[in-house]
């Protein structure tokens, strides 16, 4: 699976990740074919190589001749849908879009379509939107990571006067999203940038393991104290290894009915696995340790249904990976009645045959046989059928 981390260190924007895209591989003809399905009428756009603070970086610019054009949120989707773009280009940066839509919506209190979109609706926004959903579908990207954000801080000049920084826009696009201002007075996080991530992005606080196959950097517009670009690396991740988020805390002061019911509220919530084990605690108190497997980005919710359920304190949050076989579910036909059979596939071979539990169980009952017998007939079953395919 091909995935991409982004290195947000200087905020992201636009133009940032179409030159990230560009140094990683991406043909400018390919681009501007694709481009040049929208019609927004004469621009140009253009990739320099440059520096910045002694970092190679690919700085990507769109000049055209409007100026100050205002766009509504219909406008662009129009522009969008009756584009030559493929349908999930389409998909993609409506919804990318649609973010910046519903932000600028809620900071000026107006329906989404009476708002003016100025800075956004120019045709270079269009263009870096579109070239970034472009770059990911062109690498197959399937799965994107980020750092947390830097976002810079002090005052913006915009369409809409002096604005406080990280942008009103941007910080609603951005909630729930790791952010920190890392004390540079001016503006490293656009709207425009935040919803690309958000669009597609997982929030990780360390790189995710991967066969790493090159690294692109996209330059800001302005030379900083720090070197401003966005590494996006791009790599491989094996189809059978996957990376996972491992919560664990200790209780010693639980009733088990409260247990066993934050148990189905974690699995409800999207845990992968939840489990728990007797341990010994201080005291000599005797106690358990809740273990929650979690899937990358949304460990957040995880730990507050934690808190909110138990009396815990503190947990212990980390990083994991881990392999999975493929599952398949087959149904099969025994004399005593159809019943599931999970397969187990492990680079393609059959590991396990596992007729479902609950199949089982009900035929037993019905038929007043010993589920063993029944687990039996079904797997044989199973494993002739597997033969014939």
């Amino acid at each position: 699976m091909k995935i991409a981390y982004f290195n947000c260190f200087a905020g992201i924007s636009g133009d940032m990740t179409v030159g990230a895209l560009l140094d990683l591989g991406l043909p400018v003809d390919i681009l501007e074919q694709e481009l040049a399905k929208i019609a927004i009428g004469d621009y140009e756009i253009k990739s320099t190589r440059v520096t910045k603070q002694n970092i190679g970086a690919v700085k990507f610019d769109v000049s055209a001749e409007e100026h100050k054009v205002v766009r509504t949120w219909s406008n662009i989707r129009e522009l969008i849908e009756d584009s030559g773009l493929s349908d999930k280009i389409k998909a993609d940066s409506l919804a990318i879009f649609k973010r910046i839509a519903e932000a600028e919506a809620k900071v000026h209190r107006k329906p989404i379509d009476q708002v003016h979109f100025h800075e956004v609706g120019a045709v270079d926004s269009i263009v870096d939107v579109v070239s970034s959903v472009i770059g990911i579908n062109y690498f197959g990207i399937e799965q994107v990571y980020s750092s947390p954000v830097a976002t810079g801080m002090g005052m913006a000049k915009t369409e809409h006067g002096l604005l406080p920084l990280p942008a009103p826009a941007t910080l609603d696009i951005l909630e729930g999203a790791p952010i920190y201002s890392s004390s540079i007075p001016t503006e490293l996080t656009t709207p425009t940038g935040a919803a690309i991530l958000k669009q597609y992005a997982s929030f990780v606080g360390e790189v995710p393991q991967m066969r790493l196959e090159r690294t692109g950097y996209g330059a800001g517009m302005r030379d900083l104290e720090i070197p401003n670009v966005l590494p996006v690396m791009l790599g491989e991740v094996e189809e059978e290894t996957e990376n996972v988020v491992l919560i664990e805390t200790n209780i010693d002061d639980i009733s088990a009915e409260v247990l066993g019911y934050t148990m189905e509220s974690l699995l409800e919530l999207g845990a992968l696995d939840v489990w728990f084990t007797p341990i010994e605690m201080k005291k000599n108190r005797p106690g358990v340790a809740l273990s929650v497997l979690v899937p990358v980005g949304h460990e957040e919710e995880i730990i507050d249904k934690i808190f909110s359920e138990t009396s815990t304190l503190g947990l212990r949050v980390s990083k994991q990976s881990r392999r999975v076989a493929e599952r398949e579910i087959i149904s099969v036909d025994t004399p005593l009645g159809r019943i599931n059979t999970k397969v187990g596939k492990y680079k393609g071979k059959i590991i396990s045959v596992a007729p479902e539990y609950d199949d089982v169980s009900k035929i037993a009952m019905q038929k007043r046989r010993p589920l063993r017998e029944i687990y039996d007939l079904a797997k044989e079953a199973a494993v002739e059928k597997l033969k014939g395919l």
